[in-house]
Parts: C-alpha cells; structure tokens; sequence
C-alpha cells in the first residue's frame, strides 16, 4: 500500500529552508525530520 503524499504550503517549504540557511540545521537532518527526500528540498530552495 502506497503512502499518502503531504503536500506542503509555501510557508512550511520557507521554515524548512530557513532553518537551513539560518540556523544552519544540515539537509539530511531537516529531510529525516519531514520525510522528505533530498532532491525535493533542493528543488523547493530553488523556487
């Protein structure tokens, strides 16, 4: 069975990336934390 995709709002994707850019929280950690998976943070940062 197929796990159901969260969608995130513009704000979220803003704190998640900020605590990278600020409080220099590593990407492999945030990815952990919000299941997430790498390429996806990349391409939101690009955004």
């Amino acid at each position: 069975m197929r796990k159901q995709r969260k969608n995130y709002t513009a704000q979220e994707k803003v704190f998640i990336i900020k605590r990278h850019l600020v409080d220099q929280v590593p990407v492999s950690d945030l990815c952990d934390e919000y299941n997430l998976q790498p390429n996806v943070f990349y391409r939101w940062q690009k955004e």
